[in-house]
Order: C-alpha cells, then sequence, then structure tokens
C-alpha cells in the first residue's frame, strides 16, 4: 500500500523476527516491495527479542509467512547496514520529517531509543499497529500479536515520551476483512492482487478451521490506510498507555486509561501521549485497496 502510494517515499523497510524467522522477513519485504514495482531498501533488524526470552507463538500466515504458495524469491538482497543504525541515520539526516510505521514487534524501535533517545524523539510521528484497541486480542485474550511477541520493546517505545497513534484490533470491523468472495476475486485479477491473494489464503484456512470465522483480517493493512489516506482515520482517544510485562497470562496486556475518563480510583499520569484510533472510514478499506492493487 505504502509502495503505491503517490503521497509517500519509503526511505527503508526494517524487519525483525517475529512469527517468521528473520531471514524470511526479509525475503518477504524485498519480494512484496518487487512486486509493488518499489525498490525500497530492506534492513536486518533483532533477531530475537528485547529481553532474550522467547515467546511460544506460531504464524497463522503459514510456515513462510505468505500463505505457503511458493511465492517467495526475491532478486534483490538486504542492505549490509543493521536496521538500528539506518533508522538513526535516517531521522538524524531528516529531523522532524520522517513518519515510522510499526507493523510489527517493537525491537528494532527498542534498541534504537537505548542507542540515541534524542534522535527518535526528532521523528515526525509514530504509527503503530499494536494493542487491542479496546476489544479482545489474538495473541491472548487482551494481547494483540505484535506487542505480545515483545512487550518490553513495546514499553520502551510507550514510555519514551514521544507521541504514538496506535490502531487496535478492534478497528478491524467486518466491512475490512476479506472473504472467500474477495479473495477469489483478486486471485483471478493476477498479477499484485492474485499475490495478496494467495499470501492471505493460509490466514483465511486458519481462522475458518479454527473458530469458524470464513475470512481473513488485515490489521497492517488497515493501520496503513490511517497513516496514508486522507480522511481514514476519523477519531482517536489520548490515553495512557501501560504495558504489562509481568511474565504471567496478562503479558503484552496495554492498558489504556482514557484522559478524558475519571476512574474511582483518581489515577492520574503525567503524560496522554498514546492516541488509540476508535472510529475510520471502514467502508472503503477494501474498495480502495482493491483498486490500488490493479494500478
Amino acid at each position: 500500500m505504502a509502495a503505491k502510494a503517490e503521497n509517500v517515499d519509503i526511505l527503508g523497510v526494517t524487519v525483525c523476527a517475529g512469527n517468521v524467522s528473520i531471514n524470511q522477513a526479509v525475503d518477504n519485504a524485498l519480494m512484496t516491495l518487487e512486486l509493488s514495482g518499489c525498490d525500497a531498501p530492506v534492513y536486518k533488524g533483532a533477531t530475537a527479542t528485547y529481553t532474550g526470552k522467547k515467546r511460544e507463538t506460531f504464524s497463522v500466515f503459514g510456515k513462510d509467512g505468505m500463505g505457503d504458495a511458493g511465492l517467495i524469491h526475491p532478486k534483490r538482497k538486504a542492505e549490509k547496514q543493521s536496521a538500528v543504525d539506518f533508522i538513526l541515520e535516517t531521522v538524524k539526516a531528516n529531523p522532524g520529517e520522517v513518519e515510522i510505521i510499526e507493523l510489527g514487534p517493537a525491537t528494532n524501535l527498542a534498541l534504537a531509543f537505548d542507542r540515541d533517545p534524542e534522535t527518535m524523539k526528532q521523528v515526525k510521528k509514530y504509527w503503530s499497529m499494536g494493542t487491542t484497541g479496546f476489544g479482545s486480542g489474538n495473541a491472548t485474550p487482551v494481547a494483540e500479536f505484535n506487542v505480545y511477541h515483545d512487550a518490553e520493546a513495546y514499553k520502551v517505545l510507550t514510555e519514551s515520551g514521544v507521541e504514538i497513534t496506535a490502531i487496535g484490533l478492534d478497528m478491524m470491523t467486518n466491512n475490512t476483512l476479506f472473504t472467500k468472495t474477495d479473495l477469489d476475486a483478486l486471485e483471478k485479477k493476477g498479477g499484485l492482487s492474485e499475490f495478496v491473494s494467495k499470501s492471505f489464503r493460509a490466514l483465511y484456512e486458519f481462522n475458518k478451521d479454527e473458530s469458524g470465522n470464513s475470512f481473513a483480517d488485515c490489521p497492517d493493512g488497515v493501520a496503513v490506510a490511517c497513516a496514508l489516506w486522507d480522511g481514514y482515520l476519523k477519531k482517536t482517544e489520548s490515553c495512557h498507555a501501560s504495558v504489562i510485562t509481568n511474565n504471567d497470562e496478562a503479558y503484552g496486556e496495554v492498558i489504556l486509561y482514557k484522559k478524558s475518563f475519571t476512574y474511582d480510583t483518581q489515577v492520574t499520569f503525567d503524560n496522554y501521549n498514546f492516541y488509540i484510533a476508535t472510529e475510520t472510514e471502514s467502508d472503503t478499506f477494501k474498495n480502495k485497496l482493491f483498486a490500488l492493487l490493479e494500478e
């Protein structure tokens, strides 16, 4: 979506290990960019979580993270520079101009904040596909995958003092979900549309088999739409975000304290710099996306 957008210059794509290995994640990014007609560089990032602890998760998108359809064979390779070095160098060279969209675990960003917090505070805007919003989770009942995979890293990000606009799982409304009819129609069109369709087939089958839900959801796409499409993100709620890192069943939960709400405990905070999406133009999502894939 970003590669096809006219109002975006992708300075680079950084990846980290998440629901697939670092090398697989790099190849997936390179292949997606290649088919989208974009030569933006890709940088390898963290191969483990912020603390080094492993979280037992698996890829609902198939073993290769892209539907196990034999789609991934990029012509290019990752850059030699590390993801963290690239992030810091790029922000230093463009203070107040770079926007970062975080679509996976926040490990690379946390490491960059550790290295040079002042530079990271010069980012123009941070977008995050993270948290459950005010709904339920997908990694656990209270945790969304990107946060759950590395909650310690997400805690570094939320406690850094920067403003973050987050799009939670509760923004995956019914009219943003890919149905079998959608996927079949995309596959018939060939090209990038077919690539997207096949990439989501494993997720569709997983949802159908495990929970009886005949759809594939695309939270990353909805988050990018919020960042890139004028008017798509209609409302946000200013909150203080408290990330739970206790090694128990609440791990990865993000408690959102609304600035506008008076809690019985009278709890207040010094900052409410976490802006969570509460309303979007969701009925336009699929039509705009499907049209973009054909351009």
